[in-house]
């Protein structure tokens, strides 16, 4: 007899759900918020295309400092969000609140940029969306780009990549990118990534003290749903370790944060040790967050940790 169509194939919990006809089922939907004015923060924000031949936007952010001094540049942030590859959105509430508050706290602006998702749109297209924001903001290099506030408020000699979880991922991929092919006229200072979704065939560290079969199945499903076409776990892409253009990133400095009860925590050190062993000639600095969660300064961004996350930004752009 042959299967039901209406038969589960795969499935990768909290994430996606797909079935043997083909119908894909995303099991978290992001609460979408609009973009302007934040009361709490001051902060402003206005969605933009910047793809129009994909329909690809970004979620702009500039502080309320921009009112009181106008024409004032300031460093400008651009941000990936997380959620595998495959879930959530730079019009997501998690990642709007988060962004205004780093906005408002480090006085930044932002360019927080929403990629097309996987499975329908499979990598390597996240990437490429991805480095087709970093050329978008390039072409505001003489102050005439299509969009004011990047041609008013953004000091294109003092930008900062970043990202969380997958989106960690994609920022350490553009600092690679802009390492071999910095567009004319943008000068990127540093990268930030927040628990920063990596992986790979070998286990490293502690991961064979707690991640069970069932878990390292699960990840390693999770890769091929979003890159069907990989080689697997070891693709560079998502194991840095297996790339030999690590040592080429385009920064100065870098800023990895984990947290000490996330089961990408493992991965976050052995990156530190790939990058230090690299050759590259920047500064990094790992900070760990004890006893948090993945991500857990989206989800609670009110607690301690969260808020001294925020500060550790703020000191690493502004090299307070």
């Amino acid at each position: 007899m042959e299967s039901s169509t209406n038969e589960i194939i795969k499935e990768i919990p909290g994430i996606i759900r797909i079935f043997e006809d083909g119908r894909i089922h995303k099991l978290q939907v992001p609460d979408i918020v609009p973009a302007g004015v934040d009361p709490s923060s001051g902060v402003n924000s206005k969605d933009v295309v910047f793809s129009p031949q994909n329909n690809v936007f970004a979620r702009l952010y500039v502080p309320k400092t921009t009112t009181i001094i106008p024409h004032h540049k300031l460093p400008l942030l651009i941000f990936y969000h997380g959620g595998g590859f495959m879930i959530e959105s730079a019009k997501s509430s998690l990642y709007h609140n988060f962004l205004n508050l780093v906005v408002s706290e480090s006085n930044v602006v932002a360019v927080s940029v929403d990629y097309r998702l996987a499975p329908e749109f499979p990598l390597p297209i996240a990437y490429d969306d991805s480095w087709e924001a970093i050329k978008w903001v390039a072409e505001h290099v003489n102050g005439n780009g299509p969009e004011p506030w990047l041609n008013e408020y953004a000091d294109l000699q003092n930008i900062f990549l970043a990202g969380d979880s997958a989106g960690g991922n994609i920022a350490h991929h553009m600092a690679i990118r802009v390492g071999s092919n910095t567009p004319a006229g943008l000068r990127f200072q540093g990268v930030i990534l927040f628990h920063p979704y990596f992986w790979g065939k070998e286990r490293v560290g502690k991961e064979s003290d707690f991640l069970e079969p069932r878990l390292i199945a699960l990840f390693n499903d999770a890769w091929a749903v979003a890159h069907p076409g990989s080689s697997g776990p070891d693709d560079p892409l998502i194991n840095p370790g297996i790339d030999p253009k690590i040592s080429g990133m385009g920064c100065s400095k870098m800023m990895v944060f984990i947290g000490g009860n996330d089961l990408m925590r493992e991965r976050g050190l052995y990156y530190k040790d790939l990058v230090e062993k690299s050759g590259w000639k920047g500064d990094l600095e790992v900070v760990e967050d004890e006893g948090e969660e993945h991500v857990f300064f989206l989800f609670d961004p009110s607690c301690a940790n969260a808020c001294s996350l925020r500060t550790r930004v703020c000191k690493f752009i502004n090299n307070a």
